[in-house]
């Protein structure tokens, strides 16, 4: 095994068994403002992964979300539902986007390439959000996310990995017909 796999078993190992370094690091963010830049990556073998390079113009995030469906709009006219439609109501969006979202209205500058998970307790849950500022040369001047410049905004329009599952279309082919371009645009199409 290379040595980003050891990073990701120790990781995995550290969240099923609960051990001391999970519970510290837990004790830890609780502490922390909602968003958090951070130095270096708490897991590194998940950010290289999804495109974190150590060098400059990136820049990784860790972003609270809290757990739950949040609050919903208590019904007010007409008769009275027996249990109002309130609890259990699925939001259409999933923490992880709203996660990088939060990381996008903190950091405008900057475009938001990626995100992890990292922990959760009963009431919150963290990720890691990896960004890159798009005006930076040493940005600029690689090719493998110079094409950032090009997509500012993209964790608004579901471009990330959590948007783009959000909106149905991590799949190709046979069944996903109708999830292009977009899950309204085929209902408004009337198809």
């Amino acid at each position: 095994m290379g040595a980003y796999k050891y990073i990701q078993k120790t990781m995995q190992q550290e969240y099923a068994k609960r051990d001391e370094n999970y519970k510290q690091r837990l004790i830890a963010m609780r502490r922390e403002p909602t968003v958090t830049r951070l130095e270096k990556p708490t897991n590194l073998a998940s950010a290289r992964s999804i495109g974190y390079k150590a060098k400059q113009g990136f820049v990784v995030a860790r972003v609270r979300v809290t757990r739950g469906s949040g609050m919903q709009t208590r019904p007010n006219k007409g008769r009275r539902p027996k249990r109002m439609g309130v609890n259990k109501l699925t939001r259409g969006k999933s923490k992880q986007s709203m996660a990088e979202e939060k990381a996008q209205r903190k950091f405008k500058n900057l475009e938001v390439l990626n995100s992890y998970w990292i922990a959760e307790d009963g009431q919150h849950k963290w990720f890691e959000i990896v960004m890159v500022d798009p005006s930076h040369p040493s940005i600029a001047n690689d090719p493998k996310v110079s094409w950032t410049a090009s997509q500012r905004g993209r964790v608004y329009r579901g471009k990330t990995s959590a948007g783009r599952k959000g909106r149905g279309i991590t799949k190709r082919g046979k069944g996903t017909e109708k999830t292009r371009p977009s899950i309204r645009s085929k209902e408004r199409k009337g198809k």
